[in-house]
């Protein structure tokens, strides 16, 4: 069955690799399998056919035969559940790369999407520059205890997982703010994920979507 993926038409980040369809573009290099992209416009998403696959209309969305999903980390969860290659065999150490996939969406993330929402959505507001301190020290606060945990290791926990996709692709939305360069040790892992051939076949189909785009105006 052919899996098909929603992305945006164009996305915001002009295809830098920040936007939610990298990680699963991703997920599918590591595994090996094929898929197909459909392209949707800010309007369609919020249209009755896109609601039907995403309630939220955000994108991605993955389509396998009856199969419909949303959210990137149940999909990439799917995906390495499914198929070899992103999570281990030993049900131990299986249980901690997932850990990670979950630590890396409701530990990690949150903050550093506040910072996107204080330093864009919100900068028109008053009490917006004062906001922004308190917003980086969390984000530190984790990266501290993250650097810490992470050490001298080339992956969070043994061989490279679900888990590392995640939090490098958490991660690397720090990049624009610049807080990545405070850490050499999580930037040296970024490097890593970043330099993994599936993830350099995913980053190159966005960034041709997005630059095809620019070109036709």
């Amino acid at each position: 069955m052919t899996i098909t993926i929603t992305a945006f038409e164009r996305s915001p980040d002009g295809g830098k690799g920040l936007a939610r369809d990298t990680r699963v573009r991703w997920a599918l290099e590591e595994v090996g399998q094929p898929y197909e992209v459909r392209l949707v416009s800010f309007r369609a998403m919020k249209e009755p056919a896109h609601l039907r696959l995403h309630p939220f209309g955000q994108i991605p969305t993955y389509e396998e035969g009856d199969l419909v999903l949303f959210e990137t980390g149940a999909i990439v969860f799917h995906l390495a559940q499914r198929h070899p290659g992103l999570l281990p065999d030993d049900a131990n150490a299986r249980a901690r790369a997932i850990t990670w996939m979950f630590a890396a969406l409701n530990t990690v993330e949150p903050p550093i999407l506040d910072l996107s929402n204080t330093r864009i959505a919100e900068r028109d507001k008053p009490w917006s520059q004062e906001r922004l301190p308190l917003v980086e020290d969390r984000i530190r606060q984790r990266l501290v205890q993250l650097s810490a945990r992470l050490g001298d290791a080339g992956w969070l926990d043994g061989a490279f997982s679900a888990g590392d996709l995640m939090m490098v692709s958490v991660l690397l939305r720090l990049r624009p703010a610049g807080m990545l360069d405070e850490f050499p040790d999580l930037a040296a892992y970024v490097a890593r994920g970043e330099a993994r051939p599936a993830y350099q076949r995913a980053f190159a189909a966005q960034w041709a979507v997005n630059t095809a785009k620019s070109q036709a105006g």
